[in-house]
């Protein structure tokens, strides 16, 4: 008898079991921990268990028809908004702060209960959204500014309500809904200033919002349909007026500060984040302080055409040196290199975006070709390949720029061209110093070898078109140069830069040298085919092709091999 259970303690494990049952249909998330405590039997655990899909069931019933309820209040004060009773300003006010207060509602679901929180949201913005809507282009009781002030006040209210709590949810509908309707009503009411405000402050409260770690995943939205309206906005404002008789007129600073606004927030969290924080920039905010500047750089042209020119071209200037500071100043002293590789692309694209806006033509290429020597020098002395590569990028940009390249295709392979202009000499001594000024033996990786190809290929090219020029001269002096003495002369020069190339690229062990000259051979062959042949004239013909042959012939014999070179070293 004395192994029979006590009647007090069977009655202890009943009560208990009890409170377990109706803590699981009251609170469903806490209840399914508790089921499967370690003191509950087996048989209670498995009622427990049992009682789980009904009590979910509960919950999601309960949570949607309470979000019902808001919905049909919604629809009582859209039935009262039509009659003569009540004023529709007042009718407004209660309807705005019905919306809100189911967004306060959503943010003071217990914890846990993430279904509540996200159906009182959504409860919130179906409320919100059609009674704006109708209140500001049905019921006129609301102006396009109000309208807009709305929109930012219901995004802050849901940042501020979302913080403590880091509800991700709230945050997420609010900014979608605000955002969706903003850009919606500024295409309906033809007035975009007020909505672009509030998109603005969207965008403005989501950067922040990410910055500290909270609802990073909305920002992109926000980001892209703000981008959007202020597009849409310079391509309404610059078709012609009869085109956009409805839309308001605008004068240049309200047609800029949108763009200048969306740049100003987006560099400032991106030189935040990445100097004084240390963080690295992502893929999302390279992109979007991009897409910041072009839309900036838009209107400006769209403003002022003539005058923004120059204005974008010394803010371009005024914004590569500061990039640049920052990739020699710290960037390069962090192990992360993307922030490097970042703003080093933004330096270059802005200083060669600045010197065409800003400087006289005849001076756009000796300023490439200072800027090419700068760089190299310093990637030289810093060890940092990016700065050389810059170095190479100004060189072409200049030898684009002074002509250098079509002067270059004209004497060696076209119609003989004239005098070249001063630049051209300029950037092929540019050309010169830059190659000279990297080390023989740097070219290791294939990114070292192209920075080498390209300096030297630029100044080979040049000195060899000089030459043809120089030598036609001197046979002007005797016969009127005809385009078979042309074809000779450049195969003559082109056999002699070949067998230079060859012989100082193994003696100074410049491998990139000996591969412009194998290069340069194959290029004989095509010209003497597509040029010397073509002329028909015999003797010519039969000299330039004898020249190609001492050429072959004499390559392996320029070409110190490699153990001399050791044994002298």
């Amino acid at each position: 008898m004395d192994d029979l259970p006590d009647p007090q303690d069977l009655l202890i494990k009943r009560l208990e079991a009890l409170e377990r049952r109706v803590s699981v249909l009251e609170h469903v998330s806490e209840a399914s921990s508790e089921t499967f405590a370690p003191d509950v039997s087996p048989p209670e655990t498995a009622q427990a268990v049992a009682q789980l899909p009904s009590a979910l069931a509960g919950g999601v019933f309960s949570v949607l028809g309470k979000a019902m309820i808001g919905i049909a209040g919604a629809y009582l004060l859209r039935a009262v908004a039509e009659t003569t009773s009540f004023p529709k300003p007042l009718i407004a006010a209660l309807a705005i702060a019905y919306a809100m207060l189911w967004l306060i509602c959503a943010a003071r679901t217990r914890a846990g209960t993430c279904l509540a929180t996200i159906t009182y949201a959504c409860t919130s913005a179906l409320i919100l959204a059609p009674m704006l809507w109708e209140l500001t282009l049905s019921f006129k009781v609301l102006t396009a500014v109000e309208s807009a002030a709305v929109l930012g006040a219901f995004v802050s209210t849901a940042s501020g309500l979302a913080w403590k709590r880091n509800l991700t949810s709230i945050f997420w509908i609010a900014n979608v809904t605000a955002a969706t309707v903003a850009f919606a009503l500024s295409i309906a009411t033809r007035e975009m200033t007020p909505f672009l405000a509030a998109l603005l402050l969207m965008a403005l409260l989501s950067e922040y919002a990410a910055f500290r770690g909270h609802g990073q995943s909305v920002r992109p939205l926000v980001a892209l349909v703000t981008d959007l309206a202020i597009g849409v906005q310079f391509y309404i404002y610059a078709s012609p007026q009869n085109e956009r008789a409805d839309y308001p007129l605008l004068g240049t600073p309200a047609l800029l500060v949108p763009a200048l606004a969306l740049f100003l927030i987006c560099g400032t969290s991106v030189v935040l984040k990445t100097t004084i924080f240390e963080r690295t920039i992502s893929s999302f905010e390279t992109l979007q302080a991009t897409v910041a500047f072009l839309l900036l750089a838009g209107s400006v042209f769209i403003c002022a055409p003539h005058a923004g020119a120059s204005v974008l071209g010394a803010v371009c200037l005024f914004l590569s040196a500061v990039s640049y500071a920052a990739v020699i100043g710290i960037f390069c002293y962090v192990p992360e290199r993307r922030n490097e590789r970042v703003f080093g692309a933004w330096s270059a694209a802005l200083f060669l975006a600045g010197s065409v806006l800003c400087l006289p033509t005849p001076w756009v290429a000796p300023c490439l070709a200072v800027a090419a020597i700068v760089a190299t020098l310093l990637g030289v002395y810093l060890n940092r390949p990016l700065l050389q590569l810059h170095g190479a990028a100004y060189l072409i940009a200049a030898a684009v720029a002074s002509g250098l390249l079509f002067y270059t295709f004209q004497a060696l392979a076209g119609k003989l061209p004239g005098a070249p202009a001063w630049s051209v000499y300029v950037v092929t001594v540019s050309a010169v110093f830059c190659y000279t000024a990297r080390k023989p033996c740097q070219g290791v990786t294939l990114e070292k070898k192209l920075l080498d190809c390209v300096s030297a290929l630029l100044a080979v090219s040049a000195m060899a078109a000089f030459l043809v020029e120089g030598l036609v001269s001197l046979a002007a002096l005797k016969v009127t140069p005809a385009a078979h003495h042309i074809a000779f002369i450049r195969t003559l020069t082109i056999c002699a830069t070949v067998l230079a190339l060859v012989f100082s690229g193994s003696h100074w062990r410049r491998t990139e040298l000996t591969r412009i000259g194998y290069t340069a051979l194959v290029l004989i062959a095509a010209k003497l085919i597509l040029e010397d042949l073509r002329l028909g004239h015999l003797e010519f013909t039969a000299a330039s092709i004898f020249l190609f042959a001492i050429t072959l012939i004499a390559v392996p014999l320029v070409r110190i091999p490699q153990r001399h070179l050791k044994a002298q070293k």
